[in-house]
């Protein structure tokens, strides 16, 4: 007999034993004619004694008060009374399932703590102090101080390597500000100023980054009279882009540095330590002056601690994102001493698994100089990084005031801290930090961070599956079935999650495919419609459909609902254990997850509410608003970075792709416990398909002008546009091939958008051929990044530019060392920004050169990609090659030798035709040009 059957049977003995014993309680009177002996039979029922088979009807009892005995009914009145529902349950509650019109309600509530709460808190700002407020706080930062240095700084115009704006200018401003503290210096502390000039290399990815004369300006505030060789050192970097006023990036930060340095001379409270500012000149170069300080300054040796600053936008809140690495003592003085907490540990893991497209010079001191230290930035506004919109007059004050006084705090905390006179007395590992809403800092070591991960987990497990025992207990269903119900809906969750994962992946590949990308890039809220409700479909209509074929299971939906949850939460605490095995911190969020979960979970048992049909979704909801919160909070600051970064991600992303991952696993963590509670309302899948139906709203949006991705000003397309003259040369150094045109670098998906608008646009071909045939594509690339992507550029032919000084390289000598190998001696001159790519032919090995070793020592492949700038002195470049030809075969090429030339700060160059090409961009384009050439010699 089937299990289902001996259910069956059990219940109707069950009902028929419960019949005569509530009869058995009634006057004699009242009673029937006894019954010997009553067995239940198909149809019939046999009464000993009797000669007769008598056809007798068997009464179920049933729960419903209509269709109960009168008898019954009237001596068990006081029962229904009890069950009977209050007029709350009346309002929310029918036929054990809460009404379908409460449903927007419910949404409505998780929406309004999103926008009243955790948006608000992503955005808050201190108010800023004033030059008038000085005299009532002379110890604290003073906003407009720092912003007023920002213009002065800003007012220069961009700030490039080699630039009279960089090299001349910022140099002056900057100096005269730091003699202008000096003049103030109070009586506790002493200041000292250098001008570093420095040359020097390294490899940065697979490029050999040299530069030659760049600058720092170096100021040390020490107390007066200390003999201390410890120091703290604060960085950041004055100069900017090509074309970009650089008031994000990172000029803000700058300004915080001079206020904050101001703050401390005039300071009656010595420091412990010294602490050195270092403005560094070369860092969009990228990162050479911070190489320079750390590989070669005289104070470098000392500096035992990092505060780093830059900047990814224009302004907010800076974020810490970085830290260490294992030196937990840092983010403990990070927490006693930031007043304005803004920390994520997700951020630093995200950033060094090259999540993010950029780096700091948090990764010269570290890897150059074993510095352990903080990292932080700005990334509110990232639409503006990067492109001539990045302003002064757009920088909120008020996040000078948020930074000044964490920067000033965190100062004054580890320059007077016992660790800094000894740091590798304190490196313990890696560290777990968060912040919460922006109100204090959570903050624990990697090991303490394994044990409550696993802790927790377990305690999630065990409180689960007492859970299930207790359902097994209330509602007579063998534990073996319940496990196996149980597995039944884990395994049905785990099919909603994905079938929720493929929906939205689907949909992001749909976008792309119909030339849709990037339609929530101005307006994000488009996400939302797009993504989240698409994932939370998916996650929704499986459960929901399975609850509609099982309807008739003895289990009441109540019970059902609670059970999915605690499979949800089994699902988030195994996959905590896995990940927290394989050595990922970020994983506390599913932990947090799985706290709050368990919480609620016990209240219920306790309160025995875990066996009521609706009331136990009120401390679901309750315990569910913590996480809720701060999950949606840290998730805004997720996006509000991300989402501009797109911008910049480069054709070969699908930007939709992307978010669409982005949105599943943000949907996870703030809608894995909410959504099944939807199977709770009447109507559930009309309310499940209602989302659904929002998605094709937004997705017609997008068709629109509204899902356009660009705006003038606010929220550009990017491209890099060089007016760019390429020159071969044959093994004779004759001229094989020469052209002219426009070499245009895209910078995200788009890049059809201006196919229409931009003179010559539809002539535009991928570069992709001359990949095969030439040696970098025969492109004046700019940097590693552009080396990177360099296949989906595209070229227009156009008239020549004008040019200045081409790069030019000049054979001092050539030798043959031994048999089979060669040397050649030679020097190069050129613009203040050039690149060099060898290329060994015929067979020929690098085997040594005066540039930096990795590469050779690496086996990096060749062409060889040697990026070298200069700031202050345009001497020519001295360096030799030695290369081998096992065979000593040198009647052939050796190598070939390709020259790029970029002239980034003289706009000046830029011809009529070019000019006119550029303004042919629609208005919301941000395109960055300057002239450039390539040449190719044999050797």
């Amino acid at each position: 007999m089937s299990s289902d059957a001996e259910e069956k049977e059990a219940q109707i003995q069950f009902s028929v034993q419960l019949l005569f014993d509530q009869l058995s309680a009634l006057r004699p009177s009242e009673r029937l004619p006894p019954i010997e002996a009553v067995q239940p039979v198909s149809g019939t029922m046999s009464v000993s004694g009797s000669d007769k088979s008598v056809r007798r009807r068997v009464i179920t009892p049933t729960s419903d008060p209509h269709n109960t005995d009168p008898l019954l009914r009237q001596r068990n009145s006081h029962l229904y009374e009890q069950n009977k529902p209050n007029g709350c349950e009346r309002a929310f509650v029918e036929y054990n399932k809460i009404k379908w019109f409460w449903a927007p309600a419910f949404f409505g509530f998780w929406l309004l703590l999103y926008v009243a709460i955790s948006i608000p808190a992503c955005h808050r700002l201190p108010r800023p102090l004033s030059i008038k407020d000085e005299a009532k706080y002379p110890d604290r930062f003073i906003a407009e101080r720092a912003e007023l240095n920002l213009q002065h700084l800003v007012a220069l115009g961009p700030r490039v390597v080699g630039s009279k704006e960089n090299e001349m200018g910022a140099v002056k401003v900057l100096s005269g500000s730091v003699q202008k503290i000096r003049s103030g210096l109070g009586s506790a502390n002493d200041i000292e100023v250098d001008v570093q000039v420095a040359s020097g290399s390294y490899v940065h990815w697979t490029m050999i980054n040299m530069y030659q004369s760049i600058q720092n300006i170096v100021v040390k505030v020490s107390p007066k009279g200390t003999n201390s060789t410890t120091y703290l050192l604060v960085n950041s970097h004055y100069d900017s882009v090509p074309g970009g006023p650089g008031a994000g990036d990172d000029g803000s930060m700058v300004a915080t540095m001079m206020e904050t340095l101001r703050v401390l001379a005039q300071s009656k409270q010595a420091l412990k330590h010294p602490v050195v500012f270092l403005f560094n000149g070369a860092e969009e170069n990228p990162l050479q002056a911070s190489h320079a300080f750390i590989t070669q300054h005289k104070w470098a040796k000392n500096c035992k601690a990092l505060i780093n600053l830059d900047s990814a936008g224009n302004g907010g809140r800076e974020i810490l994102f970085q830290s260490g690495p294992n030196h937990p003592w840092l983010m403990k003085s990070y927490r006693r001493a930031i007043k304005h907490p803004y920390a994520s540990t997700m951020a630093e893991e995200m950033f060094q698994n090259n999540f993010i497209p950029s780096d700091t010079d948090f990764r010269i001191f570290r890897d150059h100089g074993a510095v352990p230290g903080l990292d932080m930035a700005y990334q509110y506004n990232g639409y503006v990084y990067h492109t001539r919109f990045d302003r002064p007059e757009i920088f909120p004050r008020g996040s000078f005031q948020n930074t000044g006084d964490n920067l000033l705090a965190l100062v004054r905390e580890i320059a007077n801290s016992q660790e800094l006179e000894d740091t590798s007395k304190h490196a313990e590992g890696h560290t777990v930090y968060f912040d919460v809403m922006g109100w204090f800092l959570v903050f624990y070591t990697e090991t303490e961070g394994i044990i409550l991960n696993v802790i927790v987990s377990l305690v999630a497990i065990g409180t689960c599956l007492y859970a299930f025992k207790l359902m097994a207990s209330n509602s007579g269903i063998k534990l073996e079935k319940i496990f196996k119900r149980v597995m039944h809906t884990f395994v049905v969750q785990l099919f909603a999650v994905i079938t929720a994962v493929t929906l939205t992946v689907f949909l992001g590949w749909f976008m792309d495919l119909v030339h849709l990308p990037m339609s929530w890039f101005t307006h994000s809220w488009l996400i939302l419609g797009l993504y989240f409700t698409t994932f939370i479909f998916g996650l929704a209509i499986v459960p929901a459909l399975y609850y509609h074929y099982t309807q008739h299971d003895k289990l009441p939906i109540g019970q059902r609902v609670q059970m999915l949850l605690h499979c949800h939460c089994l699902f988030l605490a195994i996959f905590t254990i896995v990940l927290t095995i394989c050595g990922v911190r970020s994983v506390f969020v599913l932990m947090l997850s799985c706290l709050f979960y368990t919480m609620a979970l016990i209240i219920n048992l306790a309160t025995k509410l875990h066996s009521k049909d609706v009331a136990w979704v009120i401390p679901h909801i309750i315990c569910g608003v913590p996480p809720f919160v701060f999950f949606a909070y840290f998730s805004h600051g997720f996006f509000l970075t991300f989402i501009p970064m797109f911008g910049r991600f480069g054709e070969n992303v699908n930007p939709d792709l992307v978010v669409a991952v982005f949105s599943i696993a943000v949907g996870l963590l703030t809608c894995g416990f909410i959504v099944p509670v939807l199977h709770l309302f009447r109507k559930s899948k009309t309310i499940i398909c209602a989302l659904l139906a929002i998605t094709f709203v937004c997705v017609i949006i997008a068709i629109t002008p509204m899902g356009f991705p660009y705006r003038p000003e606010t929220s550009v397309q990017r491209f890099s546009v060089l007016h760019a003259k390429r020159t071969f040369h044959d093994a004779d150094n004759k001229v094989r091939r020469q052209e002219s045109g426009y070499f245009i670098m895209p910078q995200d998906r788009r890049t059809y958008s201006v196919k229409h608008d931009v003179i010559n646009m539809t002539l535009a071909q991928k570069i992709g051929d001359d990949c095969q045939k030439e040696m970098m594509c025969g492109l004046p690339l700019y940097n590693q990044r552009w080396h990177k992507t360099r296949q989906n550029t595209l070229w227009i032919p156009a008239s020549e530019p004008l040019l200045g000084s081409v790069p030019a390289v000049k054979v001092i000598s050539k030798k043959q060392v031994s048999p089979s190998k060669i040397r050649y001696e030679l020097q190069l001159s050129g613009p203040d920004h050039m690149a060099l790519f060898i290329q060994p032919l015929n067979g020929a090995i690098m085997k040594d050169w005066s540039f930096h070793q990795a590469p050779l020592r690496l086996s990096f492949q060749p062409p060889y990609f040697i990026y070298f700038s200069w700031g202050v002195n345009g001497d020519p470049l001295k360096f030799w090659l030695e290369l081998e030809k096992p065979k000593g075969d040198f009647k052939t090429p050796t190598f070939e030798l390709g020259l790029g030339g970029h002239w980034t700060h003289h706009k000046e160059m830029l011809t009529p035709d070019f000019e006119k090409f550029l303004d042919s961009f629609p208005k919301y384009v941000d395109a960055t040009a300057w002239p450039a050439s390539y040449e190719t010699w044999i050797y």
